[in-house]
């Protein structure tokens, strides 16, 4: 999958230290609820700039998903500072914002 960031897929170790705010995307370029998701997430993701969209071509086996425990799609990891501040499994788009605001304004802590 490609995002704004794209190129080899990050390693767990690499997410653990990646600083500032960070939104991992897990799902398969096949996946209809992906697809689905993928408009509004883009358009949520353009009102904060700020924040790094990292898109994972997941599936069986695949370890950063597991390490995750990544089992549906679309899954979101809502990570500051690599630091994982919530997860959202097929989310809806209120839980999409609340997971970028969480994690957009340092003031704000919890998870979606």
């Amino acid at each position: 999958m490609e995002g704004r960031d794209s190129g080899r897929e990050p390693t767990r170790e690499d997410i653990d230290r990646t600083e500032g705010a960070v939104v991992l995307e897990f799902g398969a370029s096949w996946c209809g609820h992906c697809r689905a998701l993928a408009p509004q997430l883009e358009a949520m993701l353009a009102e904060v700039p700020h924040v790094r969209h990292i898109r994972i071509e997941d599936g069986p086996g695949q370890p950063l998903g597991r390490s995750f425990r990544v089992k549906l799609w679309p899954t979101l990891v809502f990570l500051r500072d690599g630091k994982i501040l919530g997860q959202a499994v097929r989310p809806r788009p209120g839980e999409v914002r609340a997971g970028l605001k969480a994690i957009a304004d340092p003031g704000q802590t919890g998870a979606p």
